[in-house]
């Protein structure tokens, strides 16, 4: 347990369901607190400073801490529990990870080599990778901001991250720490992913060495080496000093992307494809298990200690080091509630409790009321009211899990919810559910639980088979015809890539301008565009399979409800064994070449 320092007079003593009990740490922007609710959940709760909160930039700023958090991958950092950022005390909740941080370790025990270091090297640029895959930049990556957990190390820290989708404009302004900001930081540059490889580069060189590879006696004398001295990699073992070598290159252009850097360092072929989610879960095995077992023996489960040499990363009081962290960790294990707990229905008459509120709602209505979005051809389409029938890949998803639940044929229901207001829709029982293309690392994970993903989607762009377009680069000085809202296309930009926008209110026109050459591509979720690209007939359309991020489509219920959640997992599981899944994307989207996710995703830890 971090060390926890008495509330001061004018600290709060509740915030939100917390009930405040002592100071974890405080910085420039806000406070910390130890913070516990009813049920006996700790928390990391952060408070915005008092001088702030009526300051339009710095809760903004505070805004984009949390929504960046909420898109990182579930392995990078720790959950967010809660937030309010309206109210007087705008604060964030997340869990309490304890573990030192790597500068803590490097300073105190010395650099990292072997095995520790290749597991370090790989455990973090996986996290990297999947903190791109959400179109963040994180744009302050050093070794203060990386925690050495029990499970692999967290990437921390996201109060100056951007997330890259969120307008067309990312800012110039020189953020980050000298000693790991990038040329393009320093010279006020365009700043995206590349600046995150480099500081990467430059925190190996820390961890390797116990030094920063351009740290000078002053901040100038650092920025200075930054732009114009080369790093001094003598000491990095040979496969390790290469890779950092690229990701160190004064021209962003250069340098690898974290996806090829992770790719190298598992062996596998660095093409400019997205490291699949495969990949990713192999980078997080990588880092927490033993490299160097026996051929053909079990891996080893890293414990609360995981020593290398006589280096203890993990576990001691001296080292263990509390970074407030704000995004996703994996799901304890639920603790289920029995079975056969007794509930008195309206009448009083006793009734055997499933110990689920969903699957209890069903048994006693027979009706499961279902979320989705309209207007989506081979997703959602159709109009009931109007005699025409929903059909589409998420109707039958749906039909498919109501069924597995136990509703009886005909029993589900579907209400039409806006794209803002999915949460909403569960939290006030408009529905039981809501399947409508709802990435679960975007949501508010304090308001709706999830089960799946039922489908991994990807952002990527629609374009005519014949156009070579296959590859990122295929796009620069190409057309893209873009919808209101539409965000795909700036990550696009981000990653140096030029093209001509062409706006367009209405998606369908989009892709028929896709079908009849006057535009060459259409950016947006690859499920939802190949639905599009479906419509137009006699033009051979394809999903150009850059992958540019990872988007878990999750089924949303209400919290609290750990076995009605993993019912809906094992109805998702028998859909993807028995080849529903397949046949389904087969069914919606076949006149598209799309080679669609058919392997069955990591679910989601019910609790």
């Amino acid at each position: 347990m971090p060390e926890v320092r008495p509330l001061r007079p004018g600290d709060p003593l509740q915030l939100g369901e917390y009930t405040l009990k002592g100071r974890l740490g405080e910085g420039g922007q806000g406070v910390v607190y130890l913070g516990e609710s009813e049920s006996g959940e700790r928390a990391a709760v952060k408070l915005l400073h008092v001088r702030f909160t009526g300051e339009v930039h710095a809760r903004s700023r505070f805004a984009r801490e949390l929504a960046a958090a909420r898109r990182v991958s579930a392995f990078c950092t720790a959950q967010v529990l809660a937030a309010d950022l309206d109210g007087e005390t705008p604060y964030i909740a997340s869990e309490l990870i304890e573990g030192p941080s790597l500068r803590h370790v490097v300073e105190r025990e010395g650099p990292l080599s072997g095995e520790a270091l290749e597991r370090l090297a790989i455990g973090t640029i996986t996290a990297l990778t999947a903190i791109h895959h959400a179109g963040i930049a994180h744009r302050d990556f050093k070794p203060d901001n990386v925690l050495l957990a029990a499970d692999g190390p967290r990437v921390v820290d996201f109060g100056i991250s951007k997330i890259i989708d969120e307008s067309g404009t990312i800012t110039t302004r020189a953020v980050g720490t000298p000693a790991y900001m990038s040329p393009e930081q320093i010279a006020e540059e365009h700043v995206g992913f590349p600046a995150d490889v480099f500081a990467w580069g430059s925190t190996m060189v820390f961890t390797a060495t116990g030094k920063a590879p351009f740290a000078g006696d002053t901040i100038v004398a650092t920025l200075n080496r930054v732009i114009n001295q080369q790093a001094d990699l003598s000491l990095l073992p040979d496969g390790l000093r290469e890779i950092v070598g690229l990701c160190l290159s004064k021209d962003q252009a250069h340098r690898p992307t974290a996806d090829e850097v992770l790719k190298r360092l598992l062996g596998h072929p660095a093409d400019e494809a997205e490291a699949s989610e495969e990949v990713l879960a192999e980078g997080v095995q990588a880092a927490t298990i033993d490299l160097t077992r026996p051929e053909g023996a079990a891996p080893a489960r890293r414990r609360r200690r995981a020593v290398t040499g006589g280096l203890v990363l993990l576990g001691t009081a001296a080292a263990a080091l509390l970074v407030v962290q704000l995004g996703l960790t994996p799901s304890r294990s639920a603790a289920l509630p029995s079975p056969t707990t007794v509930t008195p229905t309206p009448s009083s008459t006793p009734t055997v409790s499933t110990g689920s509120d969903l699957l209890d709602r069903i048994r006693a209505k027979h009706v499961l009321r279902v979320g989705y979005r309209q207007g989506l051809p081979g997703v959602s389409l159709g109009d009931p009211r109007r005699g025409r029938p929903l059909r589409g890949f998420e109707i039958d998803v749906a039909k498919y899990i109501g069924k597995a639940l136990g509703v009886p044929e005909g029993g589900v229901t579907f209400v039409p919810v806006g794209y803002a207001d999915r949460e909403t829709a569960v939290e006030e029982g408009t529905v039981d559910l809501v399947i409508a293309n709802f990435s679960i690392d975007t949501a508010d994970r304090g308001r709706v639980a999830f089960a799946g993903p039922y489908y991994l989607a990807h952002r990527d762009v629609l374009v005519r088979a014949s156009a070579g377009i296959s590859k990122l680069r295929d796009l620069r000085g190409r057309t893209i015809c873009l919808t209101a809202g539409q965000t795909t296309a700036v990550m696009i930009r981000d990653r140096g890539v030029d093209f001509v926008a062409l706006e367009d209110e209405d998606t369908s026109r989009c892709a028929a301008r896709v079908a009849d050459g006057s535009a060459d591509a259409l950016s947006g979720d690859d499920i939802l565009i190949a639905g599009f690209g479906a419509r137009p007939r006699g033009a051979k359309l394809k999903i150009a399979g850059l992958r540019l991020t990872s988007e878990r489509y999750g089924v949303a219920l209400r919290r609290g409800d750990p076995i009605g959640c993993a019912a809906v997992n094992d109805a998702i599981s028998s859909m993807y064994e028995d080849g529903t899944v397949r046949r389904l994307l087969d069914s919606y989207f076949g006149r598209v070449e799309f080679h669609a996710a058919t392997r069955q995703p990591r679910l989601e830890n019910c609790r």
